[in-house]
């Protein structure tokens, strides 16, 4: 055995070293690093839901439902009206109101009510073709008229005008109904088709809105300086005022000719004779004709005619509520 100066013997040294080595290695293979992994893709960003304000509104379903319950009860009638249309008398009063009949009568019935009683039917059309036009579009000539002057010009008695207007919106038509037939009664114009027409050339509510569309679609600026390039009044409403109030006009167009055109209770007071019935009134004969004694019951006829009335107003309707749309926000953005 070699001793070294330490005192340490070359075993002992040899051991050592084996074990450090031994010892490294273990420590070594203890920190070696695994293997390096893919980096994991950043996850989307979320994306923050914007607030609901009231131009944007939290989605409700109660109010979906009491929607959804409003919708069916507007479409109903109209749905039960246009499947028994389609029946003949056996079928209408033995089957279903909700579910077609045995045999599709539609057009069968269409031409028996335009036939019916010497065409009849089609005179009544005629009549209250001739009372829209007259009255609807006479009440919307002097409702944009009058809105305009009341809303551009300056005079006395402008604020009695006001209350005389908002007071007439408030009184019910039914209400004038007996004083309006006593007073063409005494001109002798009952029973004649002025009796309808001119009461309807009265539209309170035509005027109101006109007047208050007039305020807010005409700007005064634009008008004087038609003024200081020397227009005169007429030229100035024809040329600037009225193209700018065509949204209103056709809106109150829209108002009066539904209001004429379901009109019952002014005609029925003012109407005696057969031949100047509107369509409310003529289907409302027919229907009475059913209990008179030895009267023929045309209940089909009836419901057919009824289709045939509504079917007009519902065109027009839909044509022209892009106006009434666009009439009824005038006015509510503030510039």
């Amino acid at each position: 055995m070699i001793t070294d100066p330490n005192g340490a013997s070359s075993d002992t040294r040899e051991r050592t070293g084996d074990g450090g080595a031994d010892s490294s290695g273990a420590d070594t293979g203890s920190r070696r690093t695994p293997a390096t992994e893919p980096p994991r893709a950043a996850p989307p960003p979320r994306r923050r839901r914007r607030p609901h304000t009231p131009l944007d509104p939290r989605p409700s379903i109660p109010l979906t439902l009491v929607t959804g319950l409003v919708l069916v009860y507007t479409l109903l009638p109209l749905v039960w009206l246009v499947i028994n249309a389609t029946k003949d008398q056996e079928d209408l009063l033995g089957s279903f109101g909700l579910w077609l009949g045995k045999d599709f009568h539609l057009w069968d019935n269409i031409s028996r009510t335009l036939t019916y009683d010497d065409g009849v039917f089609v005179r009544w059309t005629l009549n209250t073709l001739l009372y829209v036009a007259a009255g609807a579009g006479g009440a919307t000539l002097l409702a944009v008229l009058g809105g305009y002057a009341l809303a551009v010009y300056e005079f006395p008695g402008r604020r009695a005008v006001f209350a005389v207007v908002i007071g007439a919106v408030a009184v019910p038509g039914t209400a004038l109904a007996v004083p309006t037939f006593l007073m063409f009664s005494g001109m002798g114009l009952a029973d004649t088709p002025w009796a309808v027409i001119i009461p309807s050339l009265v539209s309170p509510f035509g005027l109101y809105l006109m007047w208050v569309f007039t305020a807010q679609a005409v700007p005064s600026e634009l008008l004087e300086a038609a003024r200081i390039d020397g227009a005169g009044e007429l030229r100035i409403f024809f040329r600037i005022a009225l193209p700018l109030l065509m949204p209103g006009t056709v809106t109150v167009l829209l108002f009066a000719m539904v209001a004429t055109w379901n009109n019952y209770f002014l005609p029925l007071i003012m109407i005696k004779d057969p031949d100047w019935y509107p369509l409310t009134l003529g289907l409302n004969a027919w229907s009475a004709q059913a209990r008179t004694a030895g009267g023929e019951p045309v209940f089909d006829l009836i419901i057919t005619g009824s289709l045939l009335t509504i079917a007009p107003i519902v065109v027009v309707f839909l044509l022209l509520q892009r106006y009434w749309q666009s009439g009824l926000a005038a006015g509510s953005v503030k510039e």
